[in-house]
């Protein structure tokens, strides 16, 4: 069995078992949700550090999670580049600090022949880290759980990526969610984005930078979610959330929920906000 190993282990959150299983431990036990949540089918969540993002990661996955699926689909940015189109790791098993995770290579291949926008490329995922950071996630809280993970860039055929799995998911009679990754706006002279200069007006320009796209994405607007980011550069994981609606979708959601929005600055404020990137938790309801 081939397996893809962690590149990001310590560096993006604990390689040891112990002290990853605290972490996630204390992530989940300071969760807030609503009272009462509709029944969900996928998430979008962010992939920086876990010191960064995983707080805001952590709303979704408990929730998301709770129905205990037998797989989850994984829509993952893409941060390197010659990866022209979605590239799914259809066979073998990823490694966590917690245990490996099997591929769902039955659901793998019924996505493959479903459509012609996803090949299997495992090269692709060799050092990218969008979905890895959620895996150790996945494992504590579905320790039997199998994944399908596809990496989507930008695409106009990101959506089409989308319903191609949710096809493929329902042909097979599945249980299974979507799982979509991105970080959201990356402002500072760092990332040659700071119209508002630093400080609490940059902040506030992020905020409202990020505002535009969440609302997208909690409409379940997938188009409208690419053609914004191309115009405002607000998330870097536009195809994954494409796709990830679309999935959604096709399983009967509606209409997206925003469970938790923070900025780095906010989570870990370092003087005067200058560099700072955006997370959202949206989760993706009947």
């Amino acid at each position: 069995m081939t397996i893809r190993e962690p590149v990001v282990a310590d560096m993006f959150y604990p390689g040891d078992a112990g002290a990853c299983t605290r972490e996630i431990e204390a992530y989940l036990s300071a969760v807030q949700l609503p009272e009462e949540l509709p029944e969900l089918v996928a998430g979008i969540v962010p992939h920086a550090g876990w010191a960064y993002s995983a707080e805001t990661a952590a709303h979704v996955m408990a929730a998301l999670f709770d129905g205990e699926p037998e797989t989850v689909v994984l829509f993952g940015a893409v941060h390197m580049w010659g990866i022209p189109g979605a590239a799914m790791y259809a066979s073998g098993a990823w490694r966590t600090p917690l245990g490996d995770l099997e591929v769902d290579a039955e659901l793998a291949d019924a996505v493959l022949a479903e459509t012609r926008f996803v090949r299997d490329a495992p090269a692709a995922h060799a050092q990218e880290h969008a979905i890895e950071v959620q895996l150790p996630f996945v494992k504590h809280l579905l320790p039997a759980a199998r994944i399908v993970p596809i990496a989507v860039p930008p695409i106009a055929e990101a959506p089409d990526v989308g319903r191609a799995v949710a096809r493929a998911v329902q042909q097979l009679g599945r249980r299974a969610v979507a799982l979509g990754s991105t970080d959201l706006t990356h402002y500072g002279p760092r990332y040659g984005l700071a119209p508002a200069g630093v400080g609490q007006s940059a902040l506030d320009w992020t905020h409202e930078n990020d505002r535009r796209v969440l609302t997208l994405i909690e409409s379940l607007d997938a188009e409208g979610v690419l053609r914004e980011v191309r115009e405002h550069h607000n998330a870097c994981g536009a195809g994954a959330v494409a796709a990830t609606i679309t999935y959604a979708q096709e399983a009967g959601a509606t209409r997206g929920l925003l469970l938790h929005y923070a900025t780095s600055h906010e989570v870990m404020p370092l003087g005067q906000a200058r560099d700072l990137v955006g997370y959202g938790a949206v989760a993706l309801a009947k």
